[in-house]
């Protein structure tokens, strides 16, 4: 990830964390309705089941080889993407609750690698699978309930666990004459801090969107999380969410490397319960 892009995520991100009403969040909380009251009594649940078009831009590496610069632009995500499933929970009483995010992605990536063998340049077929696991577990506080505006600040952790396999190949007259390939992976967990809320445009449209930065070498060196997001609802139970979401991890130990971003478009539904 570059030094540019490490800086504008975390400008972005801390500025969801310092303004009241950026990024707002719900595509993973309760619908608030324009004439809810302010605080509810008792436990409300929300499911969200969404579909993340989640490409990924960023460099990963095996046993402490030179990282691949993998770039999977989610344009090209039904070529890319083998297996994704995503959803949120949440639970919330009163000014308290819990959240859960749960993504599994897993992308194959066929591109040109470049390296320099013996001061001659050359160009392998490069074969990349990287298969990530993400849970994030947060608990939250509300700090604003007003009838058309929610905002919970949220601490909690994520765990990742991500598995890469890199298969590099030169090839004369379309075949392999020489190869390289590797499998590793890492787990390791990150705590995070952020921001979530919504605010009505009226009675059926809203808007609502999360920000988290984290892992400040606990586990990885920096990670972050932002979510933007427009919801129609339906009804009080029903509604759904289209936006967008990146999401960056830099993490390196012995010799594993994913320094990634991973986003694109999101698309989900809202249950309330």
């Amino acid at each position: 990830m570059s030094l540019l892009l490490r800086r504008s995520a975390f400008a972005i991100a801390i500025a969801l964390l310092t303004s009241p009403y950026a990024a707002a969040a719900d595509a993973v909380g309760e619908p608030v309705a324009a004439e809810a009251a302010p605080q509810q009594d008792g436990w409300v649940f929300t499911v969200a089941p969404y579909f993340w078009a989640a490409g990924l831009q960023g460099d990963v590496g095996l046993f402490g080889r030179q990282p691949v610069d993998i770039d999977a632009d989610f344009t090209d995500i039904f070529d890319n993407l083998r297996f994704g499933g995503m959803v949120v929970g949440e639970a919330h009483n009163g000014a308290w609750g819990i959240l859960a995010d749960l993504v599994y992605v897993k992308i194959e990536v066929e591109q040109t690698v470049e390296r320099t063998v013996l001061g001659v340049p050359l160009a392998l077929a490069g074969d990349i699978q990287t298969s990530s696991f993400t849970g994030t577990i947060m608990g939250e506080y509300r700090v604003v309930a007003e009838p058309s505006a929610t905002m919970d600040i949220m601490a909690g952790v994520r765990i990742w666990s991500v598995d890469t396999d890199i298969s590099l190949a030169l090839t004369a007259g379309g075949s392999p004459i020489a190869g390289l390939s590797g499998s590793d992976g890492d787990t390791w967990v990150d705590p995070m801090v952020g921001l979530r809320g919504r605010i009505d445009l009226n009675p059926s449209w809203y808007l609502t969107g999360w920000g988290m930065v984290g892992g400040f070498g606990a586990g990885s060196d920096f990670g972050w999380d932002i979510l933007g997001g427009l919801g129609h609802q339906f009804n009080d139970r029903v509604s759904v969410v289209g936006g967008y979401r990146a999401l960056g991890v830099d993490y390196e130990n012995d010799g594993f490397v994913f320094d990634a971003v991973q986003h694109g478009p999101v698309l989900g539904a809202v249950f309330r319960f």
